[in-house]
């Protein structure tokens, strides 16, 4: 039985349309169907915009590898594409004494995950890069980076279309069987369609667990469910005195309200952690006392009413607060036992980072097909 499509790619945000140019570059037949009215309108557009060296995640993970890879893949296609970005460097410090052997442990692992050009410095070496920093020692990255993320998703979005890659919104899927080694999948929407595809990706981010739930589900391991983990950033007024990314130690509940600057320069911290029951990104102006609380750790001079509201993030996790942080789950036929679908689940940071590679991955993923 012949199908109407190669490929189709669920969602629409920095890894679907990775993954629809990587598909369309090889000589697939892609049309990305996208549940929202534009690209990148969730997670994709809702982080702190960092490109990442790779230095927190286990040796050998997912996240360790396909951020290191893809690290060197993203510089090489804003150099390659003029895709805005600047390569700032980012300093993670140790605050207090307590602190200083998980310093020197991120040193080790970093090392052992191949950031060869991780330094440790003093806190005379961090506060003369820095002079408003206040710490006991850090860690200077120089790898670490800020990128325009939504010039990232219109430059891979305008590539997929160039290798012929079709896009459809406002269209989410509803319902999908497979008979005869063919997906039948029914969308919704002011126009309801179906058609049939000889492959699917699951790229559908925060709705990724839901959209799996509509495919059969072989593997021995559950079903991986959905969990939100929603992060506020406060946007500080006037310039920044600092030119490097600041980091405080990362704890249980992630890396903490970090530093970073956007491409003009501002200068917003975040994201905190709260753990919510459905997706809104209302803003909750009181959490403020929190942040000025946690960066005075490590800027003791940020003055009084100099942070204002700026926007929240959902991250797309898949184990729940209680449970040890998840890796990437890149379930494809070997994980599963359904040939020609992929899904990508628990894909947060550094997944912007690691999206070309994630891209080549899921390719791989897919070529037993051919």
């Amino acid at each position: 039985m012949s199908a109407d499509i190669d490929c189709v790619v669920v969602g629409a945000g920095v890894i679907g349309l990775a993954i629809a140019r990587e598909l369309a570059l090889t000589g697939r037949d892609v049309l990305v169907i996208e549940a929202e009215g534009q690209i990148g309108t969730a997670t994709s557009s809702r982080n702190s915009e960092v490109i990442h060296a790779g230095l927190y995640y286990p040796k050998e993970s997912a996240k360790a590898q396909l951020c290191v890879s893809g690290r060197e893949a993203l510089y090489y296609y804003c150099d390659a594409y003029g895709v805005p970005y600047k390569k700032t460097g980012k300093l993670i410090v140790a605050t207090h004494h307590a602190q200083l052997e998980a310093l020197q442990a991120l040193y080790r692992k970093a090392l052992a995950n191949g950031v060869t050009d991780i330094q440790h410095l003093s806190a005379q070496e961090a506060m003369a890069l820095e002079p408003e920093l206040k710490c006991e020692a850090a860690l200077l990255s120089p790898s670490t980076g800020i990128i325009d993320s939504h010039a990232l998703m219109l430059s891979l979005q305008g590539q997929a279309e160039q290798a012929g890659s079709q896009f459809v919104f406002r269209t989410p899927l509803n319902k999908a069987e497979y008979t005869d080694s063919i997906f039948h999948l029914k969308f919704g929407g002011a126009d309801p369609m179906s058609l049939t595809a000889r492959c699917v990706v699951n790229a559908a981010g925060l709705a990724a667990p839901h959209i799996a739930s509509l495919f059969p589900w072989h593997a021995e391991s559950p079903r991986p469910v959905a969990y939100y983990c929603k992060g506020h950033y406060f946007a500080l007024a006037g310039r920044s005195p600092f030119s490097h990314l600041i980091y405080p130690m990362p704890d249980e509940a992630g890396l903490g309200v970090h530093l970073t600057l956007d491409m003009g320069g501002q200068a917003r911290f975040g994201p905190d952690t709260e753990w919510v029951e459905s997706i809104n990104y209302d803003i909750d102006p009181t959490r403020v006392e929190r942040f000025y609380q946690a960066v005075r750790q490590y800027w003791p001079n940020l003055s009084d009413d100099s942070l204002a509201p700026a926007y929240t993030g959902i991250r797309p996790k898949i184990v729940g607060p209680s449970e040890p942080p998840a890796d990437f789950l890149i379930a494809g036929p070997s994980w599963h036992g359904v040939p020609g679908l992929v899904h990508l689940l628990g894909i947060e940071s550094p997944g912007l980072t690691a999206c070309l590679a994630i891209a080549q991955r899921c390719r791989l993923a897919l070529e037993h097909l051919d």
